[in-house]
This record gives structure tokens, sequence and C-alpha cells, in this order.
């Protein structure tokens, strides 16, 4: 049976490689002054003709939108139409090599295909135009550099301007593929304003967000009910209840009467007040007697958050909600925790 390792404190501290230069807060300052000089330039040098009939395009199209691209582009593009699928938009990534070995069967006359490349000259997205447009797909590239070849076999080109990248030797794709994704998004979002998306659409693509479940779920979707619900009547003593008032996991006792209406809530705070108060005359009192008659109740449709934000309002926060119809009918109870483990 081998030993374990030793703790890494017992390590020795990695050694720094003679040629290496301390990076300090101003180096770093001006790194980054330096990509917002490169990224304004974009912003200013940017043709907005170009890029309306590019956006209207996309609004327009019948069929998919495709996006295409190899390395750093590839991931862009990618990025670029999970944007767009996540604003309920249909979209794809088709990988160039894999479009070669069968993929591009996906394609139609009724589809756009978008290829990223910075210099325009990528090789395996230039095999992949003849193919495509013998699909009858419409093509558009997107590049960064003048008079390169993509841009010429394509139906439509957009011409991202790049002063140069952040790397000294200005060759790491690291200010291209910022403007890049700054492009894509900003016209994913343009799309958006222009199909008029909702709130609530847009909440239906992310179901399991934080965004999503906000405006998705209702309280009866995250509420206890019937056998769980901690009820009892105001005649019932306070001693006989402390099963019940303990046992739900609600802290508290809903007070009801025969026909289930609502009269009151008591809660564990209720009973140790009761408890400092009364001394040994509290087996002797009723729920009905020491219950809070005018607790905040939520109905079934209201939205989740709403409760939420109902149970954090002043004067002093609650744990809980009862949960009550039109007619004051107890139907449900939703709680704090039940809201936080629902991802509220």
């Amino acid at each position: 049976m081998g030993s374990l390792p030793p703790p890494l404190s017992l390590y020795p501290p990695p050694k720094r490689p003679q040629n290496q230069t301390p990076i300090d807060e101003t180096t770093l300052l001006n790194l980054f002054k330096s990509q917002q000089s490169h990224l304004n330039y974009f912003f200013q040098h940017l043709d907005l003709s170009q890029t309306l009939a590019f956006t209207t395009t996309l609004l327009h199209s019948s069929g998919t939108i495709f996006f295409s691209g190899v390395g750093k582009s590839g991931f862009v593009a990618r990025k670029i139409s999970q944007t767009l699928v996540s604003l309920g938009i249909h979209s794809g990534f088709l990988s160039p090599t894999d479009a070669l070995h069968g993929d591009i069967g996906i394609l139609t006359e009724r589809d756009v295909l978008v290829l990223f490349s910075k210099s325009g000259n990528t090789e395996e997205l230039l095999k992949l135009v003849p193919c495509a447009k013998a699909k009858g797909a419409y093509l558009i590239s997107v590049t960064s550099v003048e008079g390169n070849t993509l841009a010429g076999v394509c139906d439509m080109n957009v011409h991202l301007p790049l002063e140069r990248e952040l790397c000294p030797f200005d060759l790491a794709p690291v200010t291209s593929t910022a403007i890049q994704m700054v492009f894509g998004d900003t016209v994913a979002i343009a799309l958006m304003s222009a199909r008029n998306l909702t709130r609530e659409e847009y909440a239906t693509n992310h179901p399991a967000g934080r965004i999503g479940k906000s405006l998705i779920f209702k309280v009866k979707d995250v509420m206890k009910k019937q056998d769980e619900l901690p009820v009892c009547r105001e005649g019932d003593l306070i001693m006989d209840q402390l099963v019940e008032l303990t046992s739900k996991g609600c802290g508290c006792l809903l007070v009801i009467d025969e026909e289930y209406h609502l009269i009151g809530t008591f809660t564990d705070g209720d009973l140790r007040r009761t408890l400092k108060a009364s001394e040994g005359g509290i087996f002797k009192l009723t729920v009905g007697e020491m219950c809070n008659r005018n607790a905040r109740t939520i109905g079934p449709d209201a939205m989740a958050v709403e409760a939420m934000k109902k149970m954090e309002a002043p004067p002093s926060p609650v744990q809980f909600l009862p949960v009550i119809d039109h007619q004051n009918v107890l139907i449900g109870i939703v709680t704090l925790h039940g809201l936080v483990s629902a991802g509220l």
C-alpha cells in the first residue's frame, strides 16, 4: 500500500524563471488602457450601414442562422450562436471541418451562414464556402483584414475595424476576438429588441436560472399543501399542538375554522413569548387566544419572487406566508427556506 503525498505546505514554492519580469499595477493599468484604446478604435470606425444590413438579414431569415469559425474565432462564433438560441432565435454552430464530413447536410436554402475570421483567409472556411453555396445558404463573412479572400466569395461582408492586437507582437488574437464578441452580442440584443421579446419569453428559455425562476415560478409552484400544512383549530390547547408546531418544518401553526378559513398564525416565537409572559398558565391557553389574527398572506397565483419580497417587507421580516384563495380558504404555505431551496 503506497504512502500518501506530503501536504502542499511542505512543497517549496515554485521558482520564477530567470527571464520573467514582475507584474505591477502600473503595467496592468497600461495594458487595460491600451485595450480600451483599441476597442474605441473599433467603435469609432465601425461601418453602421454594413452592420444594419447584417442585422436586418438575420432578422428576416426564415431559416436557421448558423455561425462558423476556426480557433478563437470559432469559440466566439459558438458563443454568439448560443446567445441567439437563449433569445429564442433558431441558431447553431457549424464546425467547418465536420461540415465537410457530413454536417453540411443540415444547411438549406432558407439558412444564413455567418463565417467569423480575422484574416478572411482561413483555409477551412474557404473550403466550406462552395459547399455551402451549393446548398443554397446565404453566406456572410465577418472579417478584420481589408481585401481578404473570404469577403470576395461571400454574399455579404462585414468589416470589423482592428487597430492592432494588444499582444506586443500584434499576433495573439485578443483584441480581434474581443471586438468579434462585442459585435455579435450587440447585434443579438438588437434582434431581441426588434422581435419584441418579453421578460416572460426570455425567462422560459432560462427555466433553471434565477432569472427564469423569478419570472416563471408562482407561489402555487413552490408552496407546501394538504398534509404538509401545520394546521390546528383556535380552541386547541397550545401544549397539545407542540408536535404539530415543530414537526412540519414551517415554524408555525396555521389556525383554521371548520371550513378551512384562515383565522391566524401561531409561531415558535409566539410560543417563547407566551411561555415568558404566562409561566405556568400556558397549560390552559388555547392557540386562538394567542395567535396573530392579522398575519401576512398571499395568493397562489402571485409570483414566488413577490412572496419573498413580502416576507422581507417592514416592519419585520417573516419566515412564511399562508397561501389563501379569494374566499380566505387556506390552501398552502410558502416558506423562506422553500423559496431559497427553489433557487430564488
